[in-house]
């Protein structure tokens, strides 16, 4: 079934409209009018299916998508942005609505399931939407597309440290619990044993007593291996179950099976994917996430994402540049001719002779002018720090490798809100300046 469109186009006897009301210059107004729901609700109906078999009637295009971006913006949860909109009459026009709602749009849980539905891609048209309001509000020209900046930085995952003994004690934990839910009689579960012996190996590294620890440490793996050979044992030619251990078994097993130097370590039992990444820090000398590629304006308008995207394994700077430069010329149509990148990037081997990139600390072909784009370069890490505190980069609470990129694209979305609210805040309080001072005059 096809998703309804919001439909006010007859008048209610008993309500005013809030177009009638609303401050017209509010930034979530302007921006309203700019965007072209239009054509992003054509493109998502592919998604939908239409099979005339009835049920609940999706909801509207506009209203999700209204939502996902509101929330981007203001740092928020799926129940705080919804309960957030039943209160908020400007946000309710800025995701169609032109008559007060005082209900709930939605059920927080349709978010998640309409972030999977779109995914990375179908997202990327939202990331591509604001793009376009930004060209119409006057944030940035399509010639500022041409010279770009593009770097990395650490997307964090939502895990607690990862500590040896925490590991092994949760891996037990969701053993005995999956085989408690499935009936599986264990010899020992050894709860009452490794709560005990967790307290006393954090006692013992705070203190300092390493070889005490250590100790504490193999006693625990010791425990986590019995409770995997029994369960292995009972399970042993029952497929069904076989079945629903298997991945809590290999998860156990991995985990067993690592020490310190070892590569492709689990670092999060309920999100094994993660990575740990070191970026030379003072402060953080490890970080524990993937990596996020992001590609910005250069220059006067310096800060408008134009591309954004997860990159996991780890992969090095240089071998990322050209799949960033080809992401930014999908989302605006326009290719970049100059880049701007820091020294990690050395080495990224693109040979194009319409593109030309310049590194931090480049010493040949460098001029006077150079010398002062590149230390604009460095204008893209603040805008790094105000997405990880007000936007969401700080901390990746979606699900698995298909939500660091799901993620990471919207982030660019919300922050290119803000950047056009701001942009209007601004005009607006120019405009009433230049009226004062008329008056006065």
């Amino acid at each position: 079934m096809q998703p309804k469109r919001v439909n006010h186009s007859q008048e209610d006897l008993f309500q005013s409209r809030l177009s009638t009301q609303l401050n017209p210059r509010h930034g979530l107004l302007v921006v309203s009018d700019k965007i072209r729901w239009e054509d992003l609700e054509g493109e998502y109906q592919e998604l939908y299916c239409d099979d005339g078999k009835g049920g609940c009637p999706p909801k509207p295009i506009r209203l999700m998508v209204g939502l996902l971006l509101l929330q981007y913006l203001h740092d928020l949860s799926d129940e705080g942005v919804v309960k957030t909109w039943v209160e908020n009459p400007y946000w309710q026009y800025f995701c169609g609505y032109d008559y007060l709602q005082w209900e709930f749009p939605i059920n927080p849980s349709s978010l998640s399931r309409f972030r999977g539905r779109l995914g990375k891609e179908g997202l990327e048209k939202v990331l591509k939407l604001t793009i376009k309001a930004g060209v119409k509000v006057g944030v940035v020209k399509p010639s500022d597309f041409e010279k770009v900046i593009v770097d990395t930085t650490v997307m964090p995952k939502n895990i607690a440290f990862p500590t040896d003994s925490c590991l092994l004690n949760k891996s037990r934990e969701r053993m005995v619990k999956l085989a408690v839910k499935h009936k599986v009689p264990l010899r020992q579960n050894y709860n009452v044993v490794c709560k005990k012996l967790l307290r006393q190996i954090s006692g013992y590294v705070h203190a300092q007593q390493m070889k005490r620890a250590k100790a504490g440490i193999r006693k625990m793996k010791t425990y986590t291996g019995r409770v995997l050979r029994d369960i292995r044992r009972k399970i042993e030619g029952q497929n069904d179950l076989q079945e629903m251990f298997k991945s809590e078994l290999a998860k156990a097993d991995r985990l067993l099976g690592q020490s310190r130097k070892s590569k492709n370590k689990i670092y999060s039992l309920h999100e094994p994917d993660t990575e740990c990444i070191s970026k030379g820090k003072a402060r953080q000398k490890y970080e524990f996430g993937c990596k996020a590629s992001f590609v910005i304006t250069h220059g006067k308008n310096c800060g408008f994402v134009l591309a954004g995207e997860a990159l996991h394994g780890n992969p090095y700077d240089g071998h990322t540049l050209n799949a960033s430069l080809s992401l930014s010329q999908k989302m605006t149509g326009v290719k970049a001719k100059k880049a701007f990148v820091d020294a990690g990037y050395k080495g990224h081997g693109i040979e194009d002779e319409d593109l030309t990139i310049w590194c931090s600390r480049q010493k040949r072909g460098v001029t006077g002018w150079i010398k002062k784009q590149l230390k604009r370069r460095q204008a893209i890490e603040p805008h790094f720090g105000h997405m990880k505190t007000e936007g969401k980069l700080g901390r990746c609470r979606l699900w698995g490798i298909h939500g660091d990129q799901v993620h990471a694209v919207m982030v660019a979305s919300g922050y290119n809100l803000r950047l056009i609210l701001n942009h209007i805040k601004r005009f607006c309080a120019q405009v009433f300046q230049m009226c004062f001072i008329c008056l006065c005059v």
